[in-house]
């Protein structure tokens, strides 16, 4: 099935939507910097969350857990640890409240909070800078390939070859479309700034709540009275030290080398490894990206925990229930399928391929508008945190710290427009999603957490040990995967985040500590908890009614919850599609029961 007029007027009308989106709100986002970067920190929570929701609702990742669903059954469920997708359970219980209270407008300028002016902190700002561009740059090469890739499906090249005045070779003709459609998104992220991305997001999120439903609905249809040609393990989430339940031998076997490609056959090890990485990554909070800047816009601490909760809520039911309706799909009529590629059979391809063949005239359109929404609602989201670090923490730092609104306007737009440009660029590079999304996530982050876990717990940390534990990590982080080319970039984690410690600790013993007004005004506003002792001792002095924060161990409790109700939400609508009634019915029982004790122990303890 190929686009109908419908389905291009469908689209054309999103387009043309967004667009209109940025030119309404550029008057309003150039009235101050925190207008533009922030949105006037005036949004509410709810609408930050389903903007925080859409954003993380991307094509590249979508296409990524299709394949995994495809491939690992309901075992894909843990494969996102990988991110981890579960540090939202982490700021939703305490985390987002800290960072909120710190009143900055990025990850960069909250480093002035923490560690003051002294010593080694105008290095620790220029890393955290570094780190963010870094990122920000991967993320949008990141999805600016998944982009191209599905949209080559449903406008083949030769369709429009005669109208490019140029020669596009057909390994970058995913790049191509990748470049085409990215345009609109910088278009109205950089006029209308975080206030134009959000309400954007709102309405991808209605568009994709709406697709995935119908889709779920239809995959369910075709199901009913037929039995999917799958291993025996596909339909168990748990797992032991290796795939065995899962050989595809005599069914698709093309799907065993994928496996193996993939380097999760030791899926014991690689679990233990992804567990221990992410709940380290989690305690070092959000990364310096949209994430963080949804954070920072939200009216208040207690709104800003109540965000990141509602983003788990409001994504998993949706999103999965669109991913396995078309894993389904997929499964019933894979020989109509057009998975080849270049390099041989792509299974990334299984999404754009499910849709060209199983949805119907006007849903496709809905859906594809839905899809490049999602893209270019990440890319935008993405490319306003770049945007922030740039205009924020480099030119009104360094180089014109009184400009004027005009000014930062303007700075604003050609940040934007230059960082948009290296995305795509570094984008021309990428072959595929599975190895920039491994690289983000495994090695880069590598550099990253040794260093903001500490920030957070440890008293005597300083601004030299937070500059030498991030370059410790980051410049092994750029340099393994050319030295261990065919090895996961999760397998030498470990490695990257001891000599990131190494350099954490060596930095900050071998210098003075922080200043200690610093650290007692941090203390008192942030109100961690961890190593703060000797603070502790000397803020009591001052003032002997402030009590320390000791809800460590509630905190804990209630992330270890949190994550157990998060899996459910992940494969409730799993169990639905597939019609697992006992498994859906137990699934729903342990997240009544979460709910509830969540409501005692966190919700009705939320407090700015």
């Amino acid at each position: 099935m190929r686009l109908q007029l419908v389905d291009v007027l469908i689209i054309l009308v999103y387009l043309t939507a967004v667009i209109l989106l940025g030119l309404i709100l550029r008057k309003r986002a150039r009235t101050s910097k925190t207008a533009y970067m922030l949105a006037g920190k005036k949004l509410p929570w709810y609408m930050l969350g389903m903007s925080n929701a859409s954003d993380m609702f991307d094509i590249s990742g979508t296409m990524w857990m299709v394949t995994l669903s495809f491939v690992y059954g309901l075992k894909s469920i843990w494969i996102p640890w990988l991110w981890p997708v579960f540090n939202q359970i982490f700021l939703m219980m305490y985390l987002s409240v800290w960072l909120r209270r710190s009143g900055v407008t990025t990850g960069a300028e909250w480093i002035g909070t923490r560690f003051g002016m002294g010593r080694g902190v105008r290095s620790s700002h220029t890393i955290v800078v570094v780190f963010a561009l870094l990122s920000c740059l991967g993320f949008m090469a990141y999805g600016f390939v998944g982009l191209g890739k599905f949209v080559e499906i449903f406008i083949p090249f030769k369709v429009i070859a005669p109208y490019v005045p140029f020669r596009v070779p057909p390994a970058y003709v995913p790049h191509f479309y990748g470049i085409v459609f990215t345009s609109f998104a910088v278009f109205y992220a950089i006029l209308g700034g975080m206030t134009s991305i959000v309400i954007g997001d709102v309405l991808k999120y209605v568009i994709m709540g709406v697709a995935a439903i119908v889709i779920a609905v239809i995959a369910m249809k075709n199901l009913a009275g037929h039995v999917l040609n799958v291993p025996e393990g596909w339909f168990n989430p748990f797992f032991h030290t290796h795939l065995d339940d899962l050989d595809w031998t005599g069914k698709i076997a093309e799907v065993n080398a994928k496996i193996k490609s993939d380097g999760y056959s030791l899926f014991g090890i690689f679990f233990s490894l992804m567990l221990f990485k992410g709940i380290l990554a989690s305690l070092a909070g959000p990364a310096p990206n949209y994430d963080m800047q949804k954070i920072l816009s939200t009216r208040s601490p207690k709104d800003a925990a109540k965000m990141s909760g509602l983003v788990s809520v409001l994504l998993l039911p949706i999103r999965y229930a669109m991913i396995i309706g078309f894993v389904v799909l997929a499964l019933l009529h894979y020989n109509q399928l057009d998975l080849h590629s270049a390099a041989g059979i792509d299974f990334e391809k299984i999404l754009p391929s499910a849709i060209m063949n199983f949805v119907p005239v006007g849903l496709m359109g809905l859906l594809l508008a839905g899809l490049l929404a999602a893209f270019m609602g990440t890319f935008a989201g993405t490319l306003n945190a770049a945007q922030a670090y740039i205009v924020n923490d480099i030119y009104l730092k360094y180089v014109e710290p009184d400009a004027s609104n005009k000014t930062i306007s303007r700075m604003n737009y050609a940040s934007g427009l230059v960082v948009a440009l290296t995305g795509i660029i570094l984008g021309l590079f990428v072959q595929d999603v599975n190895s920039i999304l491994q690289w983000i996530v495994s090695a880069l982050y590598g550099g990253y957490v040794a260093a903001n876990v500490l920030k957070w717990h440890w008293w005597r940390f300083n601004a030299s040990g937070f500059f030498w534990g991030m370059l410790a990590g980051i410049i092994p982080a750029l340099i393994l995967p050319y030295i261990f080319p065919d090895t996961v970039s999760l397998y030498y984690f470990p490695l990257l985040f001891l000599l990131s410690l190494g350099g954490c600790i060596a930095g900050t013993l071998l210098t003075p500590p922080t200043e200690t007004e610093t650290l007692k005004t941090f203390y008192k506003t942030v109100r961690p908890w961890g190593i703060w002792g000797p603070i502790h001792q000397l803020v009591v002095a001052e003032d002997p009614d402030f009590k320390a924060n000791k809800r460590f161990g509630m905190d804990m409790f209630n992330v270890a919850l949190g994550i157990v109700g998060q899996l459910c939400l992940t494969i409730l609508p799993m169990y639905i599609v597939l019609m697992m009634k006992g498994p859906l019915a137990i699934t729903v029982g342990i997240l009544i029961v979460i709910a509830l004790i969540l409501k005692k122990t966190w919700y009705d303890k939320l407090e700015d």
